[in-house]
């Protein structure tokens, strides 16, 4: 095979699989609400959260720029201990050498099958932490454990397609992934393109001018107001266990859009 041949099908598989990418993330960037959700849930959900006190608001902020803040400067380690870093960033290695040599289907969808099984763990850990906590009435406590969980759900996914997580750019980026994944607005949209925009920088060494300060904020309240109702009724005993089992939903989505922009990165470096 010439090595014009060799580049167009490379360029055919890569194009192939972005395609694939777009449509996941169109489907979950601009899917539509069950009908009996919308009309039946959610009006009871809003009536509920108009009731919530603004300082409630306000502690469920706070309690997540703390958590950020903690994992960010000191609790990194901690979770990684909680799964194998040196061996995923030794894997990510050779899966850069194989995809330097042959770029194919076979070898993307193998990282893709190794995401997917990590995605799977993390949300059983936290369906299961959160609907334990539930079960006792116990709901803004987890809240540090919670983020944990979601911070190690995308750390596993970064290092899996090759990327790490150290520098303010990439934490930028994880954070914005969140917002875009947590949001219920609109608004959503603007974060999965700054996602892209800081992603585009960071392999292309462009300088990002983030403020990480403030995207903590943004992140805590985008978190918040995800959360603030599944975490008032997790605070009742017995019925809390609703509020964790939205946990598996949110960390659902976060993974989808982790996985979707680490991938997208991935495809643009090879």
């Amino acid at each position: 095979m010439s090595i014009t041949e060799k580049d167009f099908k490379k360029e055919k598989i890569i194009n192939s699989q972005r395609k694939k990418l777009i449509k996941r993330e169109e489907k979950f960037f601009y899917k539509k609400e069950n009908e009996y959700i919308k009309n039946k849930i959610l009006p009871i959900k809003e009536k509920i959260e108009e009731r919530i006190p603004d300082k409630m608001l306000e502690t469920f902020e706070k309690a997540f720029e703390k958590g950020f803040y903690f994992v960010f400067e000191k609790g990194t380690s901690l979770i990684e201990k909680s799964y194998n870093s040196e061996k995923l960033k030794n894997e990510a290695d050779i899966n850069e050498y194989i995809l330097s040599k042959r770029v194919n289907n076979k070898n993307l969808n193998r990282i893709d099958k190794k995401v997917k099984r990590g995605v799977i763990i993390n949300k059983g850990i936290t369906t299961a932490e959160g609907t334990v906590l539930g079960v006792f009435g116990i709901g803004l406590p987890d809240i540090p454990v919670f983020l944990s969980v979601i911070l190690r759900t995308v750390y596993e996914i970064c290092l899996n397609y090759g990327f790490n997580y150290d520098t303010d750019e990439e934490k930028a980026f994880i954070l914005n992934v969140i917002c875009a994944s947590a949001n219920k607005t609109s608004e959503k949209i603007l974060y999965s393109n700054e996602s892209d925009r800081i992603g585009y920088n960071i392999d292309n060494e462009i300088y990002s001018n983030v403020d990480i300060n403030n995207m903590i904020k943004e992140t805590s309240r985008n978190l918040s107001e995800n959360i603030i109702f599944s975490k008032v009724i997790q605070g009742i005993p017995i019925v809390g266990v609703y509020g964790g089992l939205s946990n598996f939903r949110l960390v659902s989505d976060i993974s989808e859009v982790a996985s979707i922009k680490y991938k997208k990165r991935l495809l643009s470096k090879l």
